[in-house]
C-alpha cells in the first residue's frame, strides 16, 4: 500500500476561498476516480495557510492508472484552470508514502476500481 500525501501553501487569509473550489469542482472527481480520501486538513500550530490531504492507494501503477483516468475526464482542466484563475496557491508539494510491515493499514487492493 502508498499513501499520496499533498500539501498546498495558500495565501494568507485565502484558505476558505480554495477549500469551497477544491469541495465543489475537484473533491467529486477524486472520490469517483482516485477512490479512497484517507483525510483532508488545514495547518492550525506551525506553518499557516497549508492543506494536506491523503489517498491510498494499492500500489505506485494503481495511483498512476486511476490519475491518467481523471485528468481524462473533461471536467478536470476546468477545475484546474478555475484554481490558477483563484490564484491562491503558492507551493505544493506531494511525497508517496509506503507503508511499514507494522503499520495498521487499509487494505487497498479491496477498493472498487474506477
Amino acid at each position: 500500500m502508498i499513501v499520496e500525501h499533498r500539501t498546498y501553501t495558500l495565501k494568507a487569509l485565502h484558505t476558505g476561498a480554495f477549500l469551497k473550489l477544491y469541495e465543489q469542482a475537484a473533491l467529486p472527481l477524486q472520490n469517483q476516480y482516485l477512490g479512497h480520501l484517507i483525510g483532508f486538513y488545514v495547518s492550525e500550530i506551525g506553518p499557516l495557510n497549508e492543506v494536506v490531504h491523503l489517498w491510498g492507494f494499492a500500489s505506485l501503477a494503481e495511483r498512476e492508472r486511476r490519475r491518467a483516468l481523471m485528468e481524462a475526464d473533461p471536467a478536470w482542466p476546468v477545475y484546474r484552470q478555475a484554481l490558477l484563475e483563484l490564484d491562491v496557491v503558492v507551493e505544493q508539494s506531494t511525497k508517496i508514502l509506503r507503508t511499514t510491515a507494522f503499520s495498521p493499514t487499509i487494505d487497498f487492493d479491496q477498493q472498487q476500481t474506477a
